[in-house]
């Protein structure tokens, strides 16, 4: 029994444990990604308490996402034409500022939630192009074998600091106000700059560029004419899509189920919040067990997802929200870690950032529609509508996918 679970623990922690610059880069992450989800609590409670209007948190959404709807394929070129680490560290300094600038619009007590709007539009702008050279960087970090474990534990790492950050933010907001999450935020990302900056270049695994630069708009097409003819991927793409777009909007949903359907204050926004992310954090640590990436697995997160906001619908107690939200949780990840893998280990190396931009599009570029969708449904039916929708939407879209699948299957075996 023993052996087994360390077979488990060396399994899951790989990337770890054989790569430095990944160790650097997942340490200054466990920093940086806990005040990150600080200031996205504090910046949607901060709407609510200007607005108290959930259509305002739907618009919120729109300007912390449109950037992806813009610009989502253009960070792609970016990300397989420029060195990746140098890029991420121009993208996290751009971040800090915005949040310096958050903190001081705050601090200032200035009642302009018309200028949040903007300050949210500028970090999605260097979120955007953070993205795809970031998930880039860690094929570079970790190389092909270990990627799948990688991405596993940088969703680990992500989702860990969704149960610090919020549970943190909820307690900061109640004593000392949004303005200093802001600012903790700010100070966060020096952590990961170190990181960046003490990685060694030689120990990154070399990738393929363009040989023969084209022109951007000839490059995203390139990226588009790969997704279009390789099945796996366009698969992957439309679910991504659908799935995302109507059903993870819980940046506009749980902040309204927190201060209308419970009648709560920030104290229970943060719990629900750290519950979502707790069971996040369960299914990374799966997925970073499982050491590959599989259909299956990503299939069945789909499914859970869905299942999960379908039920979440009807309820109006704290912990059935809160115990619902953490399923949700671990379906999430074991859908998007293994989606991402798969497309980082089918896409080429010369490719991989336009593919990667790709499913960011597709899993925030209209997130801004999503986002406006998910105000207008709370708006006019409560949470219990929107999320109604979202399970509905999602469990249809799943069945779809694995009728898609099954096909993709019999077919590989009729042709064997």
């Amino acid at each position: 029994m023993t052996a087994a679970l360390l077979a488990i623990q060396a399994r899951t922690f790989a990337s770890l444990r054989k790569h430095r610059n990944y160790r650097l880069y997942f340490a200054g992450q466990v920093v940086s990604l806990t005040g990150t989800w600080m200031q996205n609590i504090a910046l949607a409670w901060f709407v609510v308490e200007l607005t108290h209007s959930p259509v305002a948190v739907g618009i919120l959404a729109f300007c912390r996402f449109v950037p992806f709807t813009v610009f989502g394929l253009f960070s792609g070129v970016v990300a397989d034409r420029v060195d990746n680490r140098r890029l991420v560290i121009g993208t996290q300094a751009a971040s800090m500022a915005v949040s310096i600038a958050l903190a001081t619009l705050a601090f200032s007590g200035a009642d302009s939630v018309w200028l949040a709007y903007v300050l949210a539009a500028a970090g999605g702008t260097a979120l955007v192009f953070d993205a795809p050279g970031r998930h880039a960087l860690t094929f570079q970090m970790v190389g092909r074998d270990e990627l799948p474990n990688a991405v596993a534990l940088n969703a680990s790492l992500f989702n860990a600091s969704r149960v610090v950050g919020p549970g943190l933010a909820g307690v900061i907001i109640a004593t000392l106000g949004v303005a200093t999450c802001f600012a903790l935020n700010a100070v966060s990302f020096l952590a990961v700059l170190a990181s960046l900056l003490l990685m060694r270049n030689q120990d990154l695994h070399r990738v393929k560029r363009d040989e023969v630069r084209v022109s951007v708009l000839a490059s995203i097409r390139q990226g588009l004419a790969y997704a279009r003819h390789s099945p796996h991927v366009r698969l992957v793409l439309a679910m991504t899509t659908v799935v995302s777009t109507v059903g993870f909007n819980f940046h506009v949903l749980v902040p309204v189920l927190a201060s209308a359907t419970l009648a709560a204050g920030p104290g229970t926004f943060g719990v629900l919040s750290a519950c979502f992310g707790g069971g996040a954090l369960a299914g990374a640590l799966l997925s970073a067990s499982l050491g590959r990436a599989s259909w299956k697995a990503m299939l069945a997160g789909v499914a859970g997802f869905s299942a999960a906001l379908f039920a979440l619908a009807p309820q109006e107690t704290v912990a059935a929200c809160g115990a619902l939200l953490f399923v949700t949780g671990v379906c999430f990840t074991l859908w998007t870690s293994n989606s991402q893998s798969i497309l980082q280990l089918t896409a080429p190396d010369h490719l991989r950032g336009r593919v990667l931009s790709l499913y960011l599009f597709a899993f925030a570029g209209l997130a801004p529609l999503g986002g406006l969708l998910a105000g207008w449904l709370a708006e006019i039916g409560g949470t219990e509508l929107a999320f109604l929708v979202a399970g509905t939407a999602g469990l249809g879209m799943t069945a779809l996918a694995c009728r898609h699948v099954w096909r993709l299957q019999t077919r590989v075996v009729t042709q064997s």
